[in-house]
């Protein structure tokens, strides 16, 4: 059985605070294993629906070996990030049947979003990026995560 602490869960600690013991407090905050996301055009499932929210989970080396026993990897080295995606999404919309399915019938946009959203929680921990403005030059923080456009 396999325990996570939900994205949406009251104790969520923020993701890019410092890590535990590095001076703020010495409490352990509980390790946050799943994390929302928009997709920046949507899933249309085959009502026409479109859904934009989802949750994907942080990766085991399970996630990240199986997909290369796959045949369709095999065939298609493309296909293991669909294959691999597919794994870690557990939800986009109200639908929680993430399969390479799915995830085939992504727009493009939606699907390299996804693999830098995978890449940023199990590679580097966090969904924030630092940015600045082009216009005035000031740097700020954005959560890549989602949120209504315009919002950091």
């Amino acid at each position: 059985m396999r325990r996570t602490t939900s994205a949406d869960a009251p104790e969520r600690p923020d993701p890019d605070a410092p890590a535990a013991g590095s001076g703020r407090s010495g409490r352990r905050e509980p390790l946050r294993t799943e994390f929302t996301f928009e997709l920046p055009r949507g899933y249309v499932d085959e009502t026409g629906a479109v859904h934009h929210t989802g949750v994907m989970r942080l990766a085991t080396a399970r996630d990240e070996l199986v997909p290369l026993r796959d045949d369709r990897v095999r065939e298609n080295s493309a296909y293991l990030s669909v294959v691999l995606i597919a794994r870690v999404v557990t939800r986009i919309g109200t639908i929680d049947d993430i399969h390479p399915g799915v995830i085939e019938d992504l727009f493009a946009s939606d699907l390299a979003f996804l693999q830098d959203f995978y890449r940023r929680i199990n590679a580097e921990g966090h969904t924030r990026a630092a940015v600045s403005c082009p216009a005035c030059k000031e740097e700020f923080a954005v959560n890549l995560a989602g949120g209504r456009l315009g919002e950091s």
